[in-house]
C-alpha cells in the first residue's frame, strides 16, 4: 500500500517526504559503498519524493560511473537519500535510505521484502551468492 513517510538526517537539517510502498520490495547491495554504509534502500520516481529542507546542507559523493549522486548531510554525515538516472532502472529515480525514515513502524520494515544486488561484481541484476552479512 502506498503511504507517505517523513524522513531526515540525524541533525534534521535535511528533511523530506516520500510516497512508498514497502510491500513492493526494498533492496540491499554488496558494492563497497552500500556495504560500508549498510544501505537499505527503496527507489521511487522523482515525483514521489519531496525535499522539504536541506538542499544546501548536503554534499555529493560520486564514484565509478558517476551515475548516482550519493548525498550526505554536511553537519551530521547521514545519507538520507540519493538520486540518479539509469536507463536499466527505468530512468530517473530517488533512492531513499529506509533507516532515514522517521515515522515508519518497525513491523512495516520487518515485513518489507528485500532483494539483494551483486554490485560488488557489477552484476546488479543478480543476487550475490552470500547475503547473510548484508
Amino acid at each position: 500500500m502506498l503511504k507517505t513517510y517523513a524522513g531526515s538526517c540525524h541533525c534534521k537539517a535535511v528533511r523530506f517526504e516520500v510516497d512508498l510502498d514497502l510491500a513492493a520490495g526494498t533492496g540491499r547491495c554488496n558494492c563497497s559503498m552500500c556495504f560500508k554504509t549498510r544501505s537499505w534502500n527503496l527507489s521511487v520516481k522523482p515525483d514521489a519524493f519531496r525535499l522539504l529542507a536541506g538542499a544546501d546542507a548536503q554534499s555529493d559523493y560520486q564514484f565509478g560511473s558517476n551515475s548516482i549522486h550519493n548525498l550526505f548531510c554536511k553537519t551530521c554525515g547521514v545519507r538520507s537519500f540519493g538520486h540518479g538516472d539509469i536507463a536499466e532502472m527505468g530512468g530517473a529515480f530517488v533512492s531513499v535510505r529506509l533507516n532515514a525514515l522517521d515515522d515508519v513502524p518497525a513491523e512495516e520494515l520487518v515485513a518489507a521484502p528485500v532483494t539483494y544486488y551483486d554490485g560488488l561484481h557489477n552484476n546488479r541484476w543478480h543476487s550475490p551468492e552470500e547475503t547473510r552479512h548484508l
